[in-house]
Order: C-alpha cells, then sequence, then structure tokens
C-alpha cells in the first residue's frame, strides 16, 4: 500500500474555525466538516441554544472540539464576545467562515424601505467585516490562516425579487476581494457563491411548497439542487492547507449553472 495520503492537506488539525450562522443548514455542515476535519470549531448563532444542541451533536458525531454560542453578528459586543470565548476556549483563531445571511422575496422591488436595504447591508455585508476585524489580531498569527465566506449567486446574477439580499451579497463580494488584497501574504480570503441548496431556510424567506419543489430540480448542469455538503466540501478545500495557493477568488458552487443551447429541445 502506497504511503501517499492524497487527503494529508485537507485536514484541519491544529486549526481553529469559527462559523457564523453554524447551528443549522449549510453552516452545520461546514462546522461539522471541519470539526472531522480536525480543527476546533466554535458555532456562533442567533439562537443560540441551537448553537450549543448542534455544537454537542458535532462533538459526538466527529470526536472533534465544537462549542457554541449565541451571537448576533450586527452587535459589536456579541462580536466581541464570541471571538474572545474562541480564545479562552481554543487559544485562537486561524479560520474564520462568514456564512450568516439572510433574505427574504418581495413582490416589488420599488415598495422596499430604505430602512430594509440598510438592515440587509448591516447583516449580509458588514457584519463579515467587523467580525474579520474583531478576528484579526488572531489570523495573523496563526498558520494557514484563512477567511472563507458564504457568498450567492444572486450576488452576482439579477434577482430582483430578493434585490436587499442579493445588492447586500453584491457588496460583500467586492468587500472580501478588497480584503483579500489588503491581507496579501497574511491571510486568504475567498468567497464561495452558492446555488440552490434546498434548507428549511427557502420556507423562512417566503418561498412555498410548488416553487421550492420547481428549485429541487433545476435545468442546471448536473440536473439537481445542492447539500449542504456539497458546499462544505468547497469550503474544505479552501480554508484546509490544501487551498493554501488559492486567495482572491470566487468559487462558483452552484451546479454548473443554467444549461445554455441555441436550438430549443
Amino acid at each position: 500500500m502506497s504511503a501517499f495520503d492524497p487527503f494529508a492537506d485537507f485536514r484541519m488539525a491544529g486549526h481553529t474555525a469559527i462559523v457564523t450562522g453554524g447551528a443549522q443548514n449549510i453552516g452545520e455542515a461546514i462546522a461539522k466538516t471541519f470539526a472531522g476535519a480536525g480543527a476546533n470549531v466554535m458555532i456562533a448563532d442567533l439562537n443560540g441554544d441551537k448553537a450549543v444542541a448542534t455544537a454537542r451533536q458535532l462533538s459526538e458525531a466527529t470526536g472533534g472540539r465544537v462549542i457554541g454560542i449565541r451571537c448576533d453578528v450586527t452587535k459589536e459586543e456579541d462580536i466581541r464576545a464570541c471571538v474572545d470565548q474562541t480564545v479562552k476556549a481554543f487559544g485562537g483563531v486561524s479560520t474564520l467562515v462568514n456564512n450568516v445571511g439572510w433574505g427574504k422575496a418581495y413582490a416589488d422591488p420599488l415598495d422596499i424601505s430604505p430602512e430594509e436595504m440598510v438592515a440587509s447591508y448591516q447583516l449580509n455585508t458588514v457584519s463579515a467585516m467587523r467580525m474579520t476585524a474583531a478576528c484579526r489580531p488572531y489570523l495573523l498569527k496563526a498558520k494557514n490562516a484563512s477567511i472563507t465566506n458564504s457568498g450567492s449567486m444572486v450576488g452576482a446574477l439579477p434577482a430582483f425579487d430578493f434585490l436587499p439580499y442579493s445588492a447586500a451579497k453584491a457588496a460583500f463580494n467586492h468587500l472580501m476581494l478588497g480584503l483579500a488584497h489588503y491581507f496579501a501574504k497574511q491571510v486568504r480570503i475567498n468567497t464561495v457563491l452558492i446555488g440552490t441548496v434546498l434548507t428549511p431556510g427557502y420556507a423562512e424567506a417566503g418561498l412555498d411548497a410548488a416553487v421550492q419543489e420547481k428549485l429541487a430540480h433545476p435545468n442546471n448542469l448536473t440536473g439537481r439542487a445542492g447539500s449542504p455538503q456539497d458546499v462544505a466540501n468547497a469550503f474544505l478545500w479552501l480554508a484546509s492547507p490544501a487551498g493554501g495557493w488559492v486567495s482572491g477568488q470566487t468559487l462558483n458552487v452552484s451546479g454548473g449553472g443554467a444549461r445554455v443551447r441555441l436550438m430549443p429541445e
């Protein structure tokens, strides 16, 4: 049997990750995958009870060290408490996952209030900048320091029915690219543009069962919607030493996007 281990660089022993919005759905899959790869993981979520319960479940499932904390990423004091507790528990922060985000559908984009636009920007864009700032002193001391972000395809494609969310995610993409250049040679920063991944969050965003059924059978190059694990696998590559030569990139994880042909079928 060969002594070469092609998975060695995907292991994250010695890493400590904060995963925002990590108590369920895509964030939970990322936290579980990192813990399974050997990282210490702090799950930061608005639902503190769920964060603690999920952390306990993931610890049992992976054998890893996972803890949870309530964190409203729009509040500076919560961000500071999250980072402080992570450092207290694990000794530092090497890996930040800005996963938290939310948006809902609107029938008429011009009926959206300025307050709703600003609130979406605060949650989906500004919170990641503030979390990055809080983690910076520890990231700069860490080996293989990285920030990996949950972007969305609606941040790159027109989506007038989700305008506050899509506009905020477009700004988020540009913000993180700028920070990747600011942190050059010190912290790697990448963003994953996530396509349709059916989770309970779709219902919470106002998409009914009929719409979700259509989304489950997209006309993309793979012929299916994604799973949280599909996304988590991409995050593992980008955050682990396996992605050590990758920074400032935006990776589409979307089933290949819509199938295009000139002639009708």
